[in-house]
């Protein structure tokens, strides 16, 4: 069994165990938990006193800014989809391709900024670290937006889109070169017109290590690979400890991080979802906050009158 499906058996695991050990709590917020609540001075409230907060993002967050999801009707570069592009396969089959595919999104990138939900939480962190609490970042995406924001400790589960993993030697390096290779420059045009640039492989980014010069790829988790295991022990650590829980901008339907929420909440502690329509895992949730996220987000993450600053 893969190394992500003894990670998601043992946070289901721990989710039912949590379910059974917080049974006592489930049906005295049973009535919440069925009908999450909008209401923002209440969750201002739970806000107000939470020491260890964990906020799970996903691709809505960064939609707001104007990046491409590659999810859904219309979702695709050239005529390909993201998935039939973003595995170890295809670049095995077709590398100069597949970096067209990530020179342009990295390019894309290069021009967007955080927007308020972005902002919102970086400053939510600078401030409560200076109270002794805490706000740690569980991302699904890849875009360094949280990072771009000022946000400090932040678990990107599925990599980087300004990272590269060497394929001969493993070395993991930032790399925010633009373009990242000359053969690259101009390239990855999304117009389904436009031809590939089959690119030599010998002319695709290397690695700069001394005496290796292997193909580099995109240090991303693609379709049919696992997660990174310290990243999900830091993800399982952190959730152990939150006593506040926001999800925001995720559709709750990507494994394993569709189980991160529901874990934390079987043990009883407030989950709230901030999002454009309700989810698969709504109902499971305290509250529930509808709309775009640099809307909704900013007002609830705002410093609470108790909040004493020094």
């Amino acid at each position: 069994m893969s190394l992500l499906g003894v990670t998601a058996r043992r946070l289901v695991s721990r989710a039912r165990c949590g379910v059974q050990a917080a049974s006592s709590k489930k049906r005295k917020f049973g009535l919440e938990m069925a009908r999450p609540s909008s209401n923002m001075a209440d969750f201002r409230e739970v806000f107000a006193k939470a020491k260890h907060i964990a906020i799970i993002t996903g691709a809505g967050v960064s939609a707001e800014s104007g990046v491409p999801t590659f999810r859904g009707a219309g979702g695709f570069w050239r005529k390909w989809q993201a998935q039939e592009l973003a595995t170890p396969a295809a670049f095995a089959r077709n590398p100069s391709r597949v970096w067209e595919f990530y020179h342009y999104r990295r390019e894309v990138m290069l021009s967007k900024h955080p927007n308020p939900a972005h902002i919102a939480i970086a400053e939510c962190e600078r401030r409560l670290s200076k109270q002794g609490r805490s706000v740690v970042v569980i991302t699904q995406n890849i875009d360094e937006l949280h990072r771009k924001a000022g946000t400090k400790h932040l678990l990107e589960i599925h990599g980087s889109l300004f990272k590269t993993r060497c394929t001969n030697c493993g070395n993991v390096a930032a790399n925010y070169k633009s373009p990242i290779c000359p053969a690259l420059a101009g390239k990855g045009a999304p117009d389904p017109e436009t031809e590939d640039a089959a690119i030599p492989v010998e002319d695709l980014p290397q690695c700069e290590e001394d005496g290796c010069n292997g193909l580099l790829r995109p240090h991303v988790v693609w379709f049919g690979e696992t997660l990174d295991p310290d990243i999900l022990t830091e993800v399982e650590k952190e959730l152990a400890i939150c006593d506040l829980c926001l999800v925001v901008g995720t559709s709750s339907v990507v494994y394993p991080a569709a189980m991160f929420a529901p874990q934390v909440s079987a043990r009883g502690v407030p989950v709230a979802e901030f999002n454009m329509e309700a989810t698969p895992a709504t109902n499971r949730f305290r509250f529930h906050f509808p709309g775009p996220c640099g809307t909704t987000l900013p007002p609830a993450l705002a410093r609470h009158e108790t909040e004493i600053i020094s």
